[in-house]
């Protein structure tokens, strides 16, 4: 019997706190065509836009990854600043891996001995 009284406890005190931090309307929304209640139909949200982006300079040094800093969302750093910041960084070392491939290939095409010409 004791445990169904904690049981029972757990419980309205869910509901109280659902009913009183206003989560419960958030939480079952009406469906407009059937009237059937859907929970959590639009997932999660998107983050807040209200701090600046992250943005590294077109020529991002050594400095400027030690100096980043991202916003902490609810579960951890938020991921939209993260993959940004990854993404350019993916596309400067592409972009530093293709001249120094191509520097490569002018300097050994320099080392190369020339054909005498008559």
């Amino acid at each position: 019997m004791s445990l169904f009284l904690v049981f029972l406890a757990i419980a309205l005190i869910g509901v109280a706190v659902l009913l009183g931090t206003g989560l419960a309307p958030k939480i079952f929304r009406r469906d407009t065509a059937g009237g059937a209640e859907v929970p959590f139909e639009d997932g999660f949200d998107e983050p807040v836009a209200s701090l600046p982006p992250v943005l590294l300079p077109d020529r991002a040094a050594a400095t400027d990854i030690d100096h980043l800093r991202f916003a902490v969302g609810l579960r951890g750093y938020r991921m939209d600043q993260v993959d940004q910041v990854l993404d350019d960084l993916r596309d400067q070392i592409t972009v530093k891996d293709q001249k120094i491939e191509a520097l490569g290939e002018e300097l050994e095409r320099l080392r190369r001995p020339t054909e005498q010409r008559p």
